[in-house]
């Protein structure tokens, strides 16, 4: 059995798609010590040189053989996928990268893939934007893309410009990558490394800001436990500022600094930091943690103790943006939100075939006053209404007998229930998920408990066909859940289910989950175990992006 992946062992791990030989699997002792060992590999030439052939390309099955890839999320094409990378808008489209390994399993490192949209729902695959390999300087990791409108780093007005994370020979160090054809293409800039090590084991995921009060560049460095500050006039030289540390959460990575308007009152505008964490010490799993504070152009100061965005097991290296098409009062009252819908507990021993990863669908994130507190509320994008075809009426009424809701072969749908509270306050509702009569997957709300959860410990890797159910410590069978306790006497629940995953919405709150339905008809079954009755609910199929 695989220990539970938290602190330097979960660090190692993370953004490494290698080889998992059986030899390596056999022995655990070293196991950490291999996944360090081979993240890189030998450069084949000098900065510009060619990159090593890549193994023969895999080819995504036919539509008719879709299987477990989703018809509403965005997945490579082939290969590996994981980090996403904060979108940007430019020249009339959404570009955003996600880390690819076309390597993978037989080699390793990632690079950044880049895909396009007009709407954040429909995706067009563009293709690989920065090779890894080719600088000497390793493999190209996580980090942000900015324009520079300004052109402050004297690489022309409105070039895009990529800070990323390098590693080569377990040290890591930042560069800088610049873009003159809207982002399709990069170029190494000539004196990278723009940051040296300065001995630090972990020191990468530079999350890029402009601070236009304070005229500034503003980078935000994963650190271990503390997530670092720095201040540069031309994101070329970058000065330590100030530091956030964090302890009981595992190695921080992934950070993230906005302003939002809570409540949408600018009278109340409050700066969020938030870093992908690992709440094992808390009962949980991987996920996105945030403070809400102040921040002076140098520092941030937390108001209070952690807070999380998604109550699921499969939301990671999370990131967050605006519209900059919209007026400040707007950006600063909603913005958009994507993560890496997997765990690295798993992510190597799941049953797809020839394509590994995949995005959560956008959701639109608020802050809202919750209890004297602010927090994040999170609801799927309101773009993703265009893929929905003629919803089907699910008729009001008792669900002590249970009844089955008409759901599309295509696997891809929104199921909509809004339940009435029992008199007494307890009871579970469920939404069972069904392949050939058998629930693999079950979505509830405890009435007593307060809570919205998600179980699947009958799916295709829970149930034992995969390598996970075995190998991750009981990782992927834990029930997920999150407290929502809405006001009023009924609750609204929402469930996007896709071919091999399920993202929970309500009041505010959200599960995401990765689910692989064994073989047989698919089906769904609404049913409760007390006296409660359904107010109203539709099922609405979902039309595909590919």
């Amino acid at each position: 059995m695989l220990p539970r992946i938290s602190g330097p062992a979960f660090a190692a791990l993370r953004r490494r798609p290698l080889l998992w030989v059986a030899a390596a699997l056999a022995v655990l002792l070293v196991a950490a010590s291999l996944v360090i060992a081979g993240n890189t590999r030998t450069v084949e030439g000098q900065p510009g040189g060619a990159a090593s052939t890549a193994p023969p390309a895999l080819q995504p099955p036919p539509a008719d053989q879709a299987g477990y890839r989703p018809a509403y999320h965005l997945t490579p094409d082939q290969r590996w996928m994981n980090d996403p990378q904060r979108p940007f808008f430019l020249a009339g489209l959404w570009h955003y990268y996600y880390l690819y390994n076309a390597d993978y399993p037989e080699g390793n490192g990632t690079e950044w893939f880049h895909a396009t949209s007009t709407d954040l729902v429909h995706w067009k695959n563009e293709g690989v934007a920065i090779s890894k390999f080719r600088n000497g300087l390793g493999d190209i990791e996580t980090g942000s893309a900015v324009v520079d409108t300004e052109g402050t780093a004297g690489l022309g007005k409105g070039a895009v410009l990529a800070v990323l994370t390098q590693q080569d020979d377990g040290v890591q160090r930042q560069s800088l990558f610049y873009s003159t054809d809207k982002g399709y293409s990069f170029q190494s800039y000539g004196q990278n490394p723009v940051m040296e090590n300065p001995g630090a084991e972990h020191w990468r995921d530079p999350r890029i800001v402009r601070d236009d009060a304070n005229n500034q560049w503003l980078m935000l460095l994963a650190e271990g436990h503390k997530i670092g500050f720095y201040t540069s006039p031309d994101l070329k030289r970058w000065t330590y500022v100030s530091g956030f540390e964090q302890d009981g959460l595992g190695i921080l990575e992934c950070p993230d600094l906005f302003q939002m308007d809570t409540d949408g009152d600018p009278a109340k505008r409050t700066w969020v930091l938030a870093a992908s964490a690992n709440g094992s010490g808390e009962g949980r799993t991987t996920g996105m943690a945030y403070w809400t504070g102040g921040f002076d152009g140098k520092a941030f100061k937390a108001d209070g103790g952690h807070q999380w965005l998604d109550g699921g097991a499969d939301f990671y290296a999370a990131v967050t943006w605006d519209d900059p098409r919209q007026s400040d009062g707007q950006r600063k009252a909603s913005r958009h939100a994507i993560g890496w819908m997997n765990n690295w507990a798993y992510a190597r021993h799941l049953p797809t075939d020839g394509w590994f990863g995949a995005a959560s669908v956008v959701r639109d994130i608020r802050l809202a006053s919750d209890g004297g507190r602010p927090a994040l509320k999170s609801t799927p994008t309101s773009a993703l209404e265009s893929l929905e075809g003629e919803p089907t009426q699910v008729p009001g009424g008792g669900l002590s007998d249970g009844r089955a809701l008409p759901v599309p072969d295509s696997g891809a749908f929104k199921a909509d229930v809004e339940l009435e509270k029992p008199t007494d306050g307890t009871g579970k509702a469920t939404l069972l998920l069904q392949s050939g009569g058998a629930t693999y997957a079950t979505i509830g709300y405890d009435f007593a408990a307060g809570r919205a959860f998600i179980t699947r410990d009958g799916d295709a890797v829970a149930g034992g066909q995969g390598k996970a159910a075995s190998e991750d410590g009981g990782e992927y069978r834990q029930a997920r859940s999150v407290e929502a306790r809405p006001a009023g006497g009924t609750v609204q629940l929402t469930a996007y289910v896709d071919r091999s995953s399920v993202e929970v919405f309500m009041d505010g709150q959200s599960l995401t989950s990765l689910v692989f339905p064994p073989a047989g008809p698919r089906g769904v079954r609404l049913a409760a175990d007390a006296p409660i009755t359904l107010k109203a609910g539709t099922v609405t199929p979902l039309a595909g992006i590919r």
